[in-house]
């Protein structure tokens, strides 16, 4: 227990070092609110069945925050210090892989949750965005939704030969998610071939869970996602855990 919140702090100093990942997690979710904000305002429309567009993009944004934490953050760093041979001293010291991983996966949920709490706030300062879920719910679809992205990013990092082959591989998958998803701005706004693209992403299936969460819809309306989400995780996840490669 001593040896995970020993590699917890040290993971969340680098993580705040490194200023890709931190301008993606705190940063930019932060200038969408800002700019659509400026743009759309909140005001209810009929297009989103009485509620405005920044309530209806809060949960987006959330998913966003994760998505970016999975898809660059992990995969960057893994593969940055199995170059720097950081992973390989890992591999002959007493520390247990298992220690490892749950150190950094306890801090980019850490940074998903805190990230998603600035940009809530900022939301409802600025916007007074409705929330009409319940909080413990969403926390736990939040983690949920995390850990299937997060999945994705371990599988990226098992496979990338070099840090920089991650990085191009986590913006290739994220941009178009970003844009076709419903996390940068909401689908009812787009044209609907790109809706129908958006059913083949990851990332839809994140910000319907989340949203659903959001505006505490039944179960019976979420199982879907929740579905299509622990697939991910499942597959991803065994898929990692395979072919990681201390070294």
């Amino acid at each position: 227990m001593n040896a995970i919140k020993t590699l917890t702090i040290i993971d969340f100093k680098l993580f705040l070092r490194e200023p890709i990942g931190t301008f993606f997690t705190l940063a930019f979710p932060i200038i969408l609110v800002l700019l659509f904000g400026s743009i759309y305002g909140n005001e209810p429309t009929d297009l989103f069945g009485g509620y405005g567009t920044m309530d209806i993009s809060m949960p987006g944004y959330t998913a966003l925050i994760l998505t970016t934490v999975g898809l660059m953050n992990i995969p960057i760093t893994m593969c940055s210090y199995r170059e720097m041979g950081v992973l390989r001293r890992l591999k002959v010291t007493p520390l247990k892989p298992m220690s490892f991983i749950s150190g950094d996966l306890i801090t980019n949920l850490g940074m998903t949750l805190l990230g998603m709490s600035f940009v809530v706030l900022l939301g409802w300062l600025l916007y007074r965005v409705r929330f009409e879920g319940q909080v413990i719910p969403l926390i736990l679809g939040v983690i949920y939704s995390s850990l299937a992205m997060f999945s994705i990013g371990y599988l990226i990092a098992s496979l990338a030969p070099t840090a920089r082959v991650a990085n191009v591989v986590g913006l290739v998958l994220l941009y178009p998610m970003v844009f076709l998803s419903g996390a940068g701005m909401p689908l009812e706004i787009l044209p609907e071939s790109m809706q129908n693209i958006s059913k083949f992403l990851p990332l839809t299936y994140v910000v319907r869970l989340l949203r659903g969460l959001w505006f505490g819809l039944p179960a019976s309306e979420l199982w879907p996602s929740i579905l299509v989400l622990g697939v991910i995780l499942l597959i991803c996840g065994l898929l990692s855990a395979r072919l990681f490669r201390w070294e």
